[in-house]
This record gives C-alpha cells, sequence and structure tokens, in this order.
C-alpha cells in the first residue's frame, strides 16, 4: 500500500480530518507562510515591517516543512519503486517532441533542474522569472495553492475560492499555450 499512490477516498478524508482539528484549534495551513516566518527569523523585520511578527505562534507550521523535506526524502528514495512518472503516452509524445526527452521518466524534467543544464542562460532566465512570479503571486494572491485550495476552501473564504479558479486557468494558459511557445522558440 505505500508503494502505490492512496486513493481519494482514503487521502480525501485524511486531508479533511487533519483540516477540522486544524478549525478546531483556529490554525491555518500554507506553505508559503512559512517562507514568512523563515524571513522574520532572519532578521528581515530590520528591514521591513511587514516581517515583524510573533513568530512563536507560527512555529507549528515550521513542522509541517520539516515533515514535508524529510516526507519528500523518504518517499522518493525509500517508498518510489520506479522512479519513472506514469503519466499518458500522448503527453509523454508531446513533450518529447518540444525537447523533454526525459518526459515520463523523471519527476522534474532533467532539461530544466538536472546539474547539466544549469550551464543553459535559457534554463537560469525560466527558472528566474519562474521563481519571481511564483513569490510575486504568492504574495499577491496571499497565499499558495496549497493555502487555499486547502485551508482556504475548507473554511468557505471566497477569495480562495477566486485565487484557486485563478491557478486553475492560469494553469491551463501556461501548459496549453506559453509552455510550447517558450520551448519550441
Amino acid at each position: 500500500m505505500l508503494y502505490q499512490p492512496w486513493p481519494w477516498y482514503v487521502s480525501g478524508p485524511l486531508i479533511a480530518i487533519i483540516m477540522a482539528l486544524l478549525i478546531l484549534m483556529g490554525k491555518r495551513f500554507g506553505m508559503s507562510s512559512n517562507l514568512e516566518t523563515f524571513c522574520s527569523i532572519g532578521g528581515a523585520g530590520k528591514f521591513s515591517d511587514y516581517f515583524k511578527v510573533d513568530v512563536k505562534s507560527k512555529r507549528w507550521n515550521l513542522l509541517v516543512v520539516l515533515g514535508s523535506v524529510i516526507g519528500g526524502f523518504l518517499g522518493a528514495h525509500w517508498l518510489s519503486p520506479n522512479p519513472a512518472v506514469n503519466i499518458s503516452d500522448e503527453t509523454v509524445n508531446k513533450l518529447q517532441k518540444i525537447g523533454f526527452d526525459s518526459a515520463g521518466t523523471a519527476y522534474l524534467p532533467t532539461e530544466l533542474f538536472g546539474m547539466e543544464s544549469l550551464s543553459d542562460p535559457k534554463v537560469w532566465t525560466i527558472l528566474l522569472v519562474a521563481g519571481f512570479l511564483v513569490g510575486f503571486g504568492t504574495r499577491y494572491a496571499g497565499g499558495c495553492t496549497s493555502g487555499h485550495a486547502i485551508s482556504g476552501l475548507s473554511n468557505l473564504q471566497r477569495p480562495s475560492l477566486i485565487a484557486v479558479i485563478g491557478f486553475f486557468i492560469g494553469g491551463l494558459i501556461m501548459v496549453h499555450l506559453l509552455f510550447p511557445l517558450i520551448f519550441t522558440a
């Protein structure tokens, strides 16, 4: 059971139980808020009032980051019998046509995230622009995809619903329109 993806009827209720517990404790879940906490711990409050926050009240969420790192490591190294990604043959073919030969064989495309690809200025430009857009979008939307989609929607927050709809629309535009333009040029 640990070597296969969990079905929705197992993972969904587990997420619902955790979210119910967090709501009862008055907590909100989200990964991007940890970046704010890390910056505050690092002394960013000396330079910006935004980072002058009560770090002690947010320490619990830092355990989520630690658990994600440890869980990701364990999952990648000991609980994944096959490093191939289970995606459709049609998607693999489309990705290979635009230069992603690692499609279907690696979780992260080696053409972007492999050590040998870091000598290409185009890869650096793509990663820097993407990182800026993710950071800006997270701050502008008031949270990340996990915070809005899991925590915000479970709290019935209208801004989270709007943000999640925007995430999906943006993802569709990126995959179907921009992605082919960026990587076939």
